[in-house]
């Protein structure tokens, strides 16, 4: 569950100074496998900064 403001093109708020959001980009393919990728991203007066600095690196889990 996210709450407001969420970051899509139907919404026109500005994004300001101070703000904190996730981007979660993924793929699922049904019965298959999912994938996601989480960055926690702040809004600074010069730009963005990605705050959580984990491994970006994929990483296979199997059920067994």
């Amino acid at each position: 569950m996210h709450e407001a403001p969420d970051i899509k093109a139907s919404n026109k708020r500005n994004l300001e100074k101070g703000m904190v959001f996730s981007i979660e980009p993924g793929i699922y393919m049904a019965g298959k496998f999912g994938m996601r990728i989480e960055n926690i991203v702040a809004v600074t007066e010069n730009g963005n900064e990605v705050l959580n600095k984990a491994s970006k690196e994929i990483k296979i889990i199997r059920n067994k």
